[in-house]
C-alpha cells in the first residue's frame, strides 16, 4: 500500500495463543515491520514470563511495571477502592526502553485471582491499553500472556484487533476457540487467527476446518528452521517475511474500512 494511501491513525494490536505457538515471535516481527513502515512503535510485553525484549535483541534488564507497586496504587487505587480510569499516558515515556527504533515496555507478572479480577494491577493494565492516546503514526503491539486468563480479566480490552496464533494441533485450536469466544464477550470484534509452523497444505486445511466460522485465518507461516534455531539464542534473526507485511496491511485496511478484505 503506498504511503499516501495508508490511514494515518495508529494501531493497537494484541497477540494471544497457547504457550509455545510463537506469539512472541509474531509480536516481534510485527513491531519490526511497523517500525520499518515509519510507525513509532511501542512493544508491550504483558506476559508474566517476559521474553519480548530479548527476542527483539535488547538483553539488558528492564524493570517490570508490576514491581512499581507505589505507582500502581497511586494510579489505580488499593484493594477495595479501584480507580476506573487511572492516568497512564506518561507511562511509556517514563518506563519504556528504546532499541532498534522500537520502544519496549515490560509489564511483568500482573495477575489476578480469578475471572474478572478488578485488582489494581489489572485495572492499571486495562487502563494502559484502553486510554493510551495514539497520535498519527503510532502503533502499540501487545504480547499477551499465554492462554485465556487475560481475557477473563478483560485486560485485552482497548485494543483495535486481537491476533490468535495457532498451530496444526488440536490443543492450540481449542485454546483459540476459547480465546475468540471470550474476546467477543468483552467486545472485541476484530479477532483473527494466524497459522504458524505449517508444513504443507494439509496443515492449512486442518486449521481452516477446525477454526470457528467467525475466526478468519488471515495469514499462515511455514515451519522455519532459521527461526527455530534462533531459539538457541533467544533473539529473532533479521528476517523479512511477506506474511507479516500482509498482516499489517490487512489491519490497516480493517481499521480504515471496518473490514478485512
Amino acid at each position: 500500500m503506498p504511503e499516501a494511501d495508508r490511514p494515518r491513525r495508529g494501531l493497537k494490536v494484541a497477540i494471544a495463543g497457547k504457550g509455545g505457538v510463537g506469539k512472541t515471535t509474531l509480536a516481534a516481527l510485527l513491531a519490526r515491520t511497523a517500525a520499518a513502515r515509519g510507525y513509532r512503535v511501542l512493544a508491550v510485553d504483558a506476559d508474566p514470563n517476559p521474553t519480548l525484549a530479548p527476542t527483539l535483541g535488547y538483553t539488558a534488564p528492564i524493570r517490570p511495571l508490576a514491581e512499581e507497586e507505589d505507582l500502581i496504587y497511586q494510579r489505580a487505587g488499593k484493594e477495595g477502592l479501584i480507580k476506573l480510569n487511572p492516568t497512564v499516558d506518561d507511562i511509556p515515556d517514563r518506563f519504556a526502553v528504546e532499541h532498534g527504533g522500537i520502544r519496549i515496555l515490560v509489564l511483568g507478572g500482573i495477575r489476578g485471582g480469578g475471572s474478572g479480577c478488578a485488582c489494581p494491577a489489572n485495572s492499571f493494565l486495562r487502563a494502559l491499553l484502553r486510554h493510551l492516546v495514539l497520535r498519527p503514526g503510532e502503533t502499540v503491539i501487545v504480547d499477551l500472556e499465554a492462554g485465556v486468563e487475560h481475557l477473563g480479566r478483560a485486560t485485552a480490552q482497548g485494543v483495535d484487533a486481537l491476533l490468535v496464533v495457532v498451530e496444526p494441533d488440536v490443543r492450540t485450536l481449542e485454546t483459540a476457540a476459547r480465546i475468540q469466544a471470550l474476546a467477543r464477550e468483552i467486545g472485541l470484534t476484530r479477532v483473527y487467527a494466524v497459522g504458524n509452523k505449517l508444513e504443507g497444505k494439509l496443515d492449512e486445511d486442518f486449521i481452516r476446518s477446525s477454526l470457528p466460522n467467525d475466526l478468519p485465518l488471515i495469514a499462515t507461516f511455514p515451519f522455519s528452521q532459521e527461526i527455530r534455531r534462533a531459539a538457541w539464542t533467544g533473539r529473532l534473526p533479521e528476517v523479512s517475511l511477506p506474511q507479516v507485511e500482509e498482516i499489517l496491511t490487512q489491519l490497516e485496511v480493517s481499521l480504515s474500512r471496518q473490514e478485512i478484505r
